[in-house]
């Protein structure tokens, strides 16, 4: 249901209309049909649609207000909310939106719904991609897109640490990229023993899959993404209202793997390695202890303050692998802290990179395709905050909740040295309420936007 449909004569128009192009409009509808709409009381305000009737009970047309192109508010991907609102049939925009693109992707991607367990069999309208937009990468994209949310909404009984092996594994395969996986005890013996640590206390093993993808001479990228399929909190247990969306924190996991997909997919000259580190952190006799230290790949000591700091603890040793091999851009994804919802919200995911170039690149795509992102600093005072008493450094932390994403960024840097750059995202990967491109529940942050860098940085040969 991620698809265009191919142009047809009786596709249904649709009129985007805005207050800047009202009196336009107007003059391409018959005066029956302004007339109809005026007395229904339509006005050219964002979200509302006007059914214009036809002969004989058909449907003439539709009208959709949208925002002028000058509205700070105004939302290129609007028009999604038709995919939910339209009755069935093929439709097409009359007239030319603004951002055609994200417009036509906003629709693909309010098609969403995830189905495994509650079928939705009611019938979708379908659109026809506009002129001049490239069909067959939005297709892919909103593709992409379906593939991570699925991940983020499937519960942890049916995605644990093994369903989710199986998802990167297939995902690699699918690719022909190398893939190899270490699971429970043997994860001491390739000296992995945070994401040990973190994940033996479960009933399915911790483990990590590590897949490589490209011709070996082409630049190094690597993606780690934060695959906990769910978060008790360990010892420091979570109240229930914690606890209640924690399916959700693999979205590090599913947001590297989408990120991936469209990589490999779009064919981009690169040498990609995804790192997935892989637990639950469950509770039981073998759980880590607050006040454990831990030694981790790098050799560094970690004290653990906290239990339920269990995400930075796994990224640690992926990103100390995926550091090893001094890639050109190393990238990391994780659901990490509650602080930067504080911070910014559910809608906007903050980073975090030392490379002032990169930083920028970062921020200019994430404006273009409307996926946005917003950098915070890597303030090198709070790294007081996180030095242990008994270990080199604290999972959790002396700040008492204060900067809290800041200092879990500042932890993970510690693990980054030979990466000529890194930036570590805090996404939170889940809608809480519906959006007009997408329905409420797991969401997809930052990979469209990194998807649009690597592409200018290493395009297809």
């Amino acid at each position: 249901m991620h698809a265009f449909v191919s142009p047809t004569p009786d596709a249904t128009p649709v009129w985007l209309v805005s207050p800047d192009n009202w009196e336009g409009v107007k003059t391409s509808i018959d005066a029956a049909a302004t007339a109809f709409a005026e007395r229904c009381g339509f006005k050219p305000k964002a979200g509302r649609i006007q059914l214009l009737p036809g002969e004989g009970g058909t449907l003439a047309g539709a009208l959709f207000g949208v925002d002028g192109e000058s509205a700070p508010t105004r939302d290129p991907f609007a028009a999604g909310k038709l995919a939910t609102s339209l009755p069935e049939g093929v439709y097409r925009f009359a007239n030319a939106p603004h951002d055609a693109d994200l417009a036509a992707l906003g629709f693909l991607l309010a098609l969403y719904r995830y189905n495994r367990f509650k079928s939705d069999s009611a019938p979708k309208p379908r659109l026809v991609a506009p002129d001049g937009v490239d069909r067959d990468r939005l297709e892919r994209i909103a593709a992409a897109v379906a593939f991570g949310r699925d991940l983020v909404n499937a519960p942890a009984n049916v995605l644990g640490p093994r369903a989710l092996e199986q998802e990167a594994v297939k995902l690699a395969e699918q690719f022909d990229a190398s893939v190899s996986m270490v699971r429970g005890e043997e994860l001491l013996g390739a000296n992995f023993p945070l994401i040990h640590a973190v994940g033996r206390a479960a009933g399915e093993e911790p483990r990590i899959v590590d897949f490589s993808w490209g011709r070996e001479d082409a630049p190094k990228v690597a993606l780690i993404g934060k695959g906990v399929t769910f978060d008790t909190g360990g010892l420091d247990i979570k109240p229930a209202s914690g606890m209640e969306l924690m399916k959700k924190d693999m979205g590090g996991a599913a947001t590297a793997l989408t990120l991936a997909r469209l990589v490999m997919q779009e064919g981009l000259d690169l040498r990609l390695r995804v790192v997935i580190p892989i637990v639950e952190n469950a509770i039981s006799a073998p759980a880590m202890r607050p006040g454990d230290v831990l030694i981790s790949r790098k050799g560094l000591s970690v004290e653990v303050g906290n239990t339920d700091a269990e995400g930075r603890l796994i990224l640690a040793d992926a990103l100390a692998l995926a550091d090893e091999e001094a890639p050109e851009l190393m990238l990391d994804f994780a659901t990490l802290t509650g602080a930067a919802r504080v911070a910014l919200g559910p809608d906007l995911p903050p980073f975090y990179t030392d490379d002032e170039a990169l930083a920028g690149s970062i921020g200019a795509h994430a404006a273009r395709v409307r996926d946005p992102l917003w950098r915070l600093p890597l303030w090198r005072p709070y790294e007081a905050m996180i030095e242990g008493t008994v270990g080199d450094i604290s999972n959790s932390g002396s700040g008492g909740g204060m900067a809290g994403s800041i200092t879990a960024a500042l932890f993970l840097r510690r693990f980054v040295d030979k990466a000529k750059a890194w930036a570590h995202f805090d996404v939170y990967a889940w809608n809480p309420k519906p959006r007009a491109h997408g329905p409420a529940g797991g969401e997809i942050q930052a990979a469209r936007a990194l998807f649009e860098l690597l592409t200018e940085r290493y395009p297809r040969r």
